[in-house]
């Protein structure tokens, strides 16, 4: 139920197919992201419209909210959300340690406050894992210790060596949970180490020595650093990464980020920004960013993207969507963030092709010129 080959190359890019119990994934990959339980503001069939492959869930927003129980309950993640095809839960790690002045860390865990009623909870790895085994996903992701980003050498190596003994015991409770039914739920590890290479390496390696995973996820990442840092890590990473696993670089995706991911051997990612820079007026286009309030648009006629295949794209001028967005309507940030969703997903898309043709370099640098060639990007 959990399978993954490689179905072309050229040079660190990679094409790929990963089986999973809730259907089979085509990489590279961008995965939306549906917080709460929703991607927000969208419709699943939307969301389906879109392309989307997979969907994430995040564990410490449905543990606070409606709850673990709640969800299991109501037949799972999948049941309770009608979408039936795979999901990946992240392990609540990322907001947890953003919380920093309502969390208190020791070895065991983590005490922090809700952001809703300010209730105390904790979340250890043990609890992780159960929380995800309830949800339900077919991927589930250690708890990891994400250390702030641009971290010392020793607070990024504290932070790695933690994840690595957290590690541990998240396999260990995944184990005892998933022994009365394999095949329902995979368990990857998370890379950490901050923008230092040695930490990025013994991390790699610590976790490779842990077990024979069926993912690795890279995370930690876009947390603050320079995208050429980002991009470094992935370089280093890259050659002792196993072939033959998929690999998934957590809460990234801006089209620059999957296209410079997808030639540095990057399989899956995932990001709010499609729907955040969609609520704001913000759309992604082959030519660059958008600006959708912008006084410019006012008068024009044209699709947000003449090349785009979305919905918004395929029915409303750049004149109306500014509209809806002066006139409040909730249709303009939809629209907006189906586009940019559509996008997203059809880069990866693109990019698969061009993997598979041997043609992936020639494009990406096509891609890069024209999209970055107005200076109108983020």
């Amino acid at each position: 139920m959990f399978d993954f080959t490689l179905d072309g190359t050229q040079d660190t890019a990679r094409a790929g197919t990963l089986v999973l119990p809730h259907g089979t994934v085509q990489t590279p990959c961008f995965m939306p992201v549906g917080t709460r339980g929703a991607v927000r503001g969208l419709h699943p069939e939307e969301v389906r419209r879109a392309g989307a492959q997979i969907i994430l869930g995040n564990t410490y927003h449905l543990h606070l909210r409606p709850g673990e129980d709640v969800v299991a309950a109501l037949g799972g993640l999948h049941r309770f959300t009608t979408w039936d095809k795979p999901m990946l839960t992240d392990s609540g790690g990322f907001q947890v340690f953003s919380l920093t002045a309502l969390r208190k860390l020791d070895e065991d865990g983590v005490e922090f406050a809700s952001h809703i009623d300010g209730s105390l909870r904790r979340l250890t790895p043990e609890k992780a894992m159960a929380i995800q085994w309830d949800l339900g996903a077919d991927v589930a992701m250690a708890f990891d210790h994400l250390p702030p980003g641009q971290s010392t050498h020793d607070v990024a190596r504290d932070a790695m060596d933690r994840t690595l003994r957290w590690l541990e015991r998240s396999r260990h409770r995944h184990e005892e949970l998933a022994a009365g039914t394999p095949g329902r739920q995979t368990l990857w590890p998370i890379v950490q180490g901050g923008s230092w290479p040695d930490l990025r390496r013994d991390s790699l390696a610590g976790l490779l020595a842990s077990g024979d995973w069926t993912g690795v996820a890279i995370g930690g990442l876009s947390v603050g650093e320079s995208k050429a840092v980002m991009y470094g890590v992935l370089e280093e990473l890259e050659p002792a990464l196993p072939r033959d696993r998929p690999r998934y670089l957590m809460g990234v995706g801006f089209p620059e980020d999957i296209v410079e991911g997808i030639a540095r051997g990057v399989d899956l990612f995932d990001c709010v920004a499609a729907t955040r820079n969609g609520r704001h007026g913000s759309a992604w286009t082959a030519d660059g960013r958008v600006n959708v309030r912008g006084v410019a648009l006012r008068l024009e006629d044209a699709p947000l993207d003449a090349g785009c295949d979305c919905e918004a794209c395929a029915r409303f001028s750049r004149g109306y969507i500014r509209h809806l967005f002066f006139a409040e309507e909730h249709l303009g940030p939809r629209l907006v963030s189906i586009h940019n969703l559509r996008f997203l997903i059809r880069l990866a898309d693109e990019a698969r092709k061009h993997v598979l043709d041997g043609t992936f370099a020639a494009w990406a640098s096509e891609w890069r010129r024209r999209y970055f060639a107005r200076g109108t990007t983020a």
